[in-house]
């Protein structure tokens, strides 16, 4: 199974290494010839999208690396910090593209109309929307945050083009200023696409804890045994996309140990059957019931 992701995931990955460089090719050359800023902005954001989609790659490889004495939890958390690259790459790209399309507004700077732009926006939709697809139904199957950042890069671009090739459109009829302000609007999404990614990561990376509803699950398979008389203490920290979790189960002191830890072990396999838990402890601790 693991093998299996590993290599999905490395497919998405290249996928979008060579599609972007494709795409970063024909846009950086037909928007430096017409000089057409939210083309530039286009092509630069597809700069971006290969250094994410070489993110993917190299995260991938080092995260399918097996537990060993150095990592006990293995290596899942290397998702989270290439993906922490790949947002910080986003935020400095998209202040620079905001910056520049700024001054295309200020100094009211035209572009050359040309259907060789048409023809590029139509090309980099086509081929962002197979990538989105193909990159999302990989995400749902694996729900690995790197694919996640991938996807949603793919779709964002899908949109940034669209309203790319309305601001070339509109030059026909002699509204060039539209140029500077797709230009900014697709910075200011990056922007926030980055912000929003970067979030993520750093929170698992700041070992963020279990979802308030996944340990309501984790009580209510702790009530089903009445041999349980209570639970506490529940902790827990991300091992890449799945969670450690160790807690508390106050039982009967008059139990026996093998009981005890019996039903110790049974709950630790209900709780690692769930799909966001790695690993479960269960930690006995005897009471006086008289």
């Amino acid at each position: 199974m693991e093998e299996t992701k590993f290599n999905d995931i490395k497919k998405a990955g290249l996928a979008g290494i060579f599609g972007n460089i494709f795409l970063l090719i024909i846009k950086a050359s037909i928007g430096l010839f017409t000089r057409s800023q939210s083309m530039i902005a286009d092509s630069l954001n597809s700069a971006s999208d290969i250094i994410a989609s070489l993110m993917t790659f190299i995260g991938n490889k080092i995260s399918s690396e097996p537990k060993d004495n150095d990592h006990n939890f293995g290596h899942g958390k290397a998702e989270y910090i290439f993906s922490l690259f790949i947002s910080i790459t986003m935020i400095l790209i998209s202040i620079k593209l905001l910056l520049d399309s700024i001054l295309t507004l200020i100094k009211k700077s035209y572009f050359e109309f040309s259907w060789f732009l048409v023809l590029v926006c139509i090309i980099t939709i086509i081929t962002k929307f197979i990538l989105y697809i193909y990159t999302k139904i990989m995400f749902k199957k694996y729900n690995n945050i790197l694919l996640k950042s991938n996807y949603i890069d793919h779709r964002n671009d899908c949109v940034i083009t669209t309203f790319t090739l309305i601001s070339i459109l509109f030059a026909l009829i002699g509204v060039y200023w539209l140029d500077g302000v797709v230009g900014t609007c697709i910075s200011i999404w990056i922007l926030l696409t980055g912000i929003s990614i970067f979030i993520e990561s750093y929170n698992v990376l700041m070992d963020i804890s279990l979802d308030e509803e996944t340990k309501k699950i984790i009580f209510d398979l702790v009530k089903k045994h009445d041999k349980i008389k209570n639970c506490y203490n529940l902790y827990s920290t991300p091992i890449g996309y799945k969670y450690f979790v160790v807690f508390t189960i106050a039982v009967d002191g008059n139990m026996s140990t093998y009981e005890s830890h019996k039903l110790a072990n049974h709950l630790e396999k209900d709780v690692e059957a769930l799909e966001k838990i790695d690993k479960a402890v269960v930690h006995v601790h005897p009471v006086d019931m008289s």
